[in-house]
């Protein structure tokens, strides 16, 4: 029987072009070779794809793009072809028909249903969320309206527009007498913790602003939550699991920023987390009420505030959880009972199953 062949597709323009680099390298690692052909597609920072043939480890430094045999290529919109378009270098090209698609896109481009919307286009199935919720998850003004309006409690928060800049006075006023310190600034379509910052006074709020957009047109202004900082893994399609819940224990001891999540060795993980069995029970609940609320299928990390009283606040949905060595979402299914190359086979079925819808 013919291997099934599977393209995994990473990095990408996104502000998150590394960290997809070294999720992708140890999710092709991990997909089994006695059932599927890894097809390797890079997408640079300038957003040109190319296929790669070259070896696993030179992804995560980025070496991949270097290589010599590294052709141009792109996914073609049309049914008929199922797959990708590869470019020769004498000006021909060849077509190249996958089974299936695994974007390891973070961030913006990847995981905002852009990317989404064009594998439906191709009707080839693919991993993870489809192009609504994944731009719904992404977008953290829609994640509120959605959730909220399905009685999930989220932090309290207010929105800003770039175009409302010249207005910035206000919005600092409103957002002192609406919301309370400290309060967090965040793009409101980027992840990874990219500019996001923390402000305890309205100096600080503008500071933030500022840095906001630099990330997005549009931004939350979320009260903050003080709590203990839990992740709960989902897979699934109509039917989801949930994992037990881990424990973030941030070396910032202001908020879990993009290098204490990717750089700094002195955060930790706790696996399940230090709560009471009944505080796990009711977040992983809440996880799979969330995700199915907000139409997730595939895969998803729920991401909460255990605060006093244990009452959980959801903060986030990823719909593309990091994969590195020490990322929450494999370390969780692993606790689960899943190696990781049960993750990347069940995840592909989860693909099939749903369709190319």
């Amino acid at each position: 029987m013919a291997k099934k062949r599977v393209a995994v597709i990473f990095g990408g323009k996104s502000s998150e072009h590394d960290v997809s680099l070294v999720s992708a390298a140890h999710i092709i690692e991990s997909i089994p070779e006695d059932e599927y052909e890894v097809i390797c597609i890079g997408i640079t920072k300038r957003g040109h794809w190319v296929k790669y043939i070259g070896s696993i480890s030179e992804i995560p430094s980025g070496k991949w793009e270097m290589h010599p045999d590294n052709v141009p290529c792109i996914m073609s919109p049309d049914p008929l072809h199922h797959g990708f378009i590869v470019m020769r270098n004498d000006g021909t090209f060849d077509y190249l028909k996958v089974d299936c698609v695994f974007p390891v896109l973070h961030g913006k481009n990847g995981e905002d249903g852009t990317i989404q919307g064009l594998f439906t286009l191709s009707e080839v199935p693919f991993v993870g969320c489809d192009m609504i919720s994944s731009a719904n998850c992404m977008d953290k003004e829609m994640t509120h309206v959605i959730l909220e309006a399905n009685g999930i409690k989220m932090a309290k928060y207010i929105t800003m527009r770039y175009d409302e800049l010249d207005r910035i006075d206000e919005v600092i006023e409103r957002a002192q007498k609406e919301l309370s310190y400290p309060m967090f600034i965040k793009p409101c379509c980027a992840g990874s913790s990219v500019g996001v910052s923390k402000a305890e006074n309205a100096q600080e709020i503008r500071a933030g602003i500022m840095l906001a957009f630099l990330s997005d047109k549009k931004l939350l202004i979320e009260q903050g939550v003080v709590g203990v900082e839990c992740e709960c893994a989902i897979m699934g399609n109509n039917n989801p699991i949930a994992s037990t819940v881990g424990e973030i224990r941030s070396a910032n001891e202001g908020f879990y920023d993009f290098e204490s999540k990717y750089e700094d060795e002195n955060s930790q993980t706790v696996i399940p987390a230090n709560i009471s069995d009944e505080a796990i029970q009711r977040i992983r609940s809440l996880a799979i009420k969330a995700y199915k609320a907000i139409g997730c299928s595939g895969m998803a990390r729920c991401d909460f505030f255990l605060c006093d009283g244990d009452e959980p606040v959801l903060n986030e949905i990823n719909t593309i959880p990091g994969h590195t060595s020490i990322s929450m979402y494999p370390m969780l299914m692993e606790h689960a009972g899943l190696t990781p190359e049960q993750q990347e086979q069940r995840l592909i079925e989860l693909a099939f199953e749903r369709g190319n819808g």
